[in-house]
């Protein structure tokens, strides 16, 4: 493509950010003939051992990006998505996933560990980008933008030059903040619990290949397998007024834990039992709105830093990557950076604030204190065929860009 003042050009893009998102959309950028070059504030690369759900809007980017069936092999495919009361267990409702949910949007639903996810994302944007496509142990203290292209800004003095900056950094994003403005955070209420178990730790027949989703008075937690089944994920969600930091890698004692889910199922005590007393997680969950003004001229942001969700619907890395394929279409699509970026965020900002709104539904419905008003709420709904009507049944790669 021809390279003059304002057009876009098959030549670099920067990505702030070595995550999910940022690693997603590098490789669709490379895919579609751009110079990448990942920008990483941590000195080294890795991510937490926690699971992640992959639904078909998200795998229908994998599989054109080629890492699809690895993802899909080292993961587990869960058989329907369960919804249980708190104490007893009781159903309240379930839907299908695993075979049902490939049928219906021709891609499976994965549940993988973080970690492998983006190792394998790391490995393809290698094979696409070479050795040098990440940089790490860089933080960016903010950009520049002229006619001509933009330049990153480093605190240890370097630079980085190019024709475009993707802003993947994150909720605490400086990207975002330099282009919007400093986004407030608010504290939701709820803090997060996350521990894994080794499934051979468990009594035989423990649960069920699902999405178990817990629910009680001002609390719920999740359960669901990983690694091909080696692992419990389980995630437990409590409204308390102990303000903490908003940190992935914060330790709680694991009484604390105990204490949160007294009185809950036996299964979510045997879960609690068997985690390593040491290795009990807890982050605050702090709510950011969903920003309007996406970009400049030059630079735009994806994944947490334009949209920040609560973990309350499963979607926040699904829409990261969503995100990626969606820009790198919008830059093929018009010859102006700034109308390619106009047409990016005109193209996703009401589908990430519904997902970012759904999320916040979810979490008053699964806190519900009047556990017969969660009865008739669950009665009063098809959840299944909400999710698959409009939010799994997406696929970035062909949806029409307008």
């Amino acid at each position: 493509m021809k390279n003059v003042e304002g057009t876009v050009s098959k030549s670099k893009v920067l990505i702030a950010g070595a995550g999910l998102g940022g690693l997603a959309a590098a490789c669709a950028l490379m895919k579609a003939g751009y110079v990448v070059e990942v920008y990483e504030q941590a000195p080294k690369l890795g991510e937490i051992g926690a699971g992640i759900q992959l639904s078909a809007n998200a795998m229908h980017v994998l599989n054109y990006l080629g890492v699809g069936d690895k993802i899909t092999k080292m993961s587990v495919q869960p058989e329907a998505y369960v919804f249980k009361l708190f104490e007893t267990g009781e159903e309240l409702q379930r839907f299908s996933l695993a075979a049902a949910h490939k049928e219906i949007h021709r891609a499976p639903y994965n549940q993988a560990h973080r970690a492998d996810f983006h190792n394998v994302l790391v490995d393809r944007a290698v094979e696409l980008g070479g050795e040098k496509i990440i940089t790490l142990d860089k933080t960016i203290l903010g950009f520049e933008e002229d006619n001509d292209g933009v330049t990153l800004n480093f605190n240890d003095g370097s630079k980085a030059r190019g024709d475009l900056l993707v802003g993947a950094d994150g909720v605490k994003s400086v990207i975002r903040n330099q282009i919007c403005g400093k986004v407030p955070a608010v504290y939701t209420g709820d803090a997060v619990w996350r521990i894994n178990v080794p499934s051979d730790l468990l009594p035989p027949d423990f649960q069920d290949p699902v999405m178990a989703v817990w629910m009680g008075p001002g609390r719920h937690a999740v359960s669901y397998y990983i690694r091909n089944g080696e692992i419990l994920n389980f995630v437990g969600c409590v409204e308390t007024d102990e303000v903490s930091e908003e940190s992935w890698t914060a330790k709680f004692p694991w009484e604390k834990l105990k204490e949160d889910f007294k009185g809950w199922h036996p299964d979510i005590q045997t879960i609690i039992d068997l985690a390593e007393k040491d290795q009990c997680y807890r982050w605050s969950l702090f709510k950011r709105p969903v920003v309007d003004n996406w970009s400049t001229n030059r630079a735009t942001i994806l994944g947490d830093a334009a949209h920040a969700t609560l973990p309350y619907l499963a979607q926040g890395a699904a829409m990261a990557v969503e995100d990626g394929v969606v820009l790198t279409r919008a830059l093929e699509q018009e010859t102006d950076i700034g109308a390619a970026l106009d047409l990016y965020a005109r193209n996703r900002v009401d589908r990430t604030r519904k997902v970012v709104n759904g999320s916040d539904a979810n979490r008053e419905l699964f806190h519900l204190q009047d556990i017969e008003e969660m009865r008739r709420r669950f009665l009063n709904r098809d959840e299944g065929g909400y999710r698959n009507e409009w939010l799994y049944s997406y696929n970035p790669l062909s949806v029409e860009l307008i």
